[in-house]
């Protein structure tokens, strides 16, 4: 079976390349936010919804004014992919996936997406439209050579000023051997998960590693002088260290739910409205650090890839309040109450064991009666 992967490498652009990166990440930005201030203003002056077709024919204009000459100067293809992923914002927003689609800032994370005819790949080097030069990608040992030729090219620029560029190959997926393993996890906070074979992650808590030069950063930038160069490299700072915390949890949950999926062949988690859970001012902090949504995705994805099956319980399945020897649920379990005993059958619970232990429990029976047999989908239980 045949699927996507994009493959991310580091580059070092030259001066030219780094000028012309910085114009066409100008240009995006550009068409993107005048495309959207007009449909804005369409549909609050007239009603109108403008579609695709409407805002690639507005930037056709919008090329040929003088004023807009600049545009001309970069490939055409990001410009309307710019164009592509807007529609695709508004879909999701009416479609209630998302929120509406906001305006980019030049302070945030540029990107700009280059399909096949902006970009060549030959010899195991990468050219861009209107670039002379090959990107100076650091390639890693082990993908010195792509699987396939790449359908899209993604470059982007962090808030930390680093380049990287996403290469999305068609690839033929390779099944890992069927597994007699499974499992169940109970996803937390003083814990990462827990696993109903009573395996503890703890939560590495990678922003409270860095609080003290992360505070000390930041306030070295509220003393700087808005619009000033000393601001600007002040802002760096406070960059680089949000980015070493993003990698550092990112590389951790990549090695977590690679031995996750390498050793079971049935992974059951529990799925939780994160959006929700984050809006409680004590735990907003120490639950967007533990990264809950993002292992999640990636155990879906990787499942998908190795031929292993992911169930995703509803988030209202009371894991903690059932007690897994017996069936007896109860009414309420407050957060702080980590012991239990069960008033039925006397038995002594942790509390994430026990929910991890129902977790799997649930998982395994839904896919005995034969539901949800893909792997992957929300399982409502009660």
């Amino acid at each position: 079976m045949k699927t996507k992967r994009a493959f991310k490498y580091r580059f070092y652009p030259t001066p030219e390349q780094e000028s012309l990166l910085a114009q066409t990440f100008g240009c995006v930005r550009f068409v993107y936010n005048t495309i959207l201030a007009w449909r804005v203003e369409a549909y609050r002056s007239e009603q109108k919804r403008i579609g695709y077709a409407a805002a690639s024919a507005q930037l056709t204009a919008l090329k040929k004014t003088p004023e807009r000459a600049f545009l001309n100067e970069v490939s055409s293809v990001p410009l309307q992919q710019c164009l592509r992923h807007q529609q695709k914002a508004f879909q999701a927003f009416f479609e209630k996936r998302a929120s509406y689609p906001a305006f980019k800032s030049k302070k945030q994370r540029q990107s700009a997406e280059f399909t096949a005819s902006a970009f060549q790949y030959r010899g195991g080097q990468l050219f861009l439209a209107k670039c002379k030069e090959p990107l100076p990608i650091r390639w890693t040992k082990q993908r010195e050579t792509l699987p396939s030729t790449p359908s899209t090219v993604t470059v982007t620029r962090d808030t930390a000023g680093r380049y990287f560029v996403s290469l999305l190959c068609e690839v033929e997926a390779q099944p890992l051997p069927v597994s007699p393993q499974t499992t169940g996890i109970d996803l937390g906070l003083k814990a990462l998960f827990v696993t109903a074979e009573g395996e503890r992650i703890d939560n590495p808590r990678h922003t409270a590693k860095y609080a003290a030069r992360l505070a000390k950063a930041q306030r070295a930038l509220c003393r700087k002088q808005r619009g000033s160069k000393n601001r600007a490299k002040a802002r760096q700072k406070v960059a680089r260290l949000h980015a070493k915390i993003a990698d550092t949890r990112l590389d951790g949950l990549h090695q977590l739910s690679r031995r996750l999926i390498d050793e079971n062949q049935v992974v059951c988690v529990e799925s939780l409205a994160v959006k929700n859970l984050i809006r409680n001012r004590a735990l907003s902090k120490s639950i967007a650090d533990a990264g809950w949504g993002e292992l999640v995705r990636q155990l879906e994805y990787k499942a998908a890839w190795a031929g292993r099956q992911l169930v995703r319980l509803d988030r209202w399945f009371p894991s903690s309040k059932r007690c897994s020897c017996c069936g007896h649920t109860l009414a309420s379990l407050p957060l702080k109450v980590r012991d239990w005993t069960c008033p039925a059958c006397a038995t002594e619970h942790d509390r994430d064991l026990n929910a991890a232990v129902n977790i799997k429990a649930a998982g395994l029976a839904v896919l005995a009666l034969g539901e949800n047999v893909s792997g992957i989908g929300r399982v409502p239980l009660s």
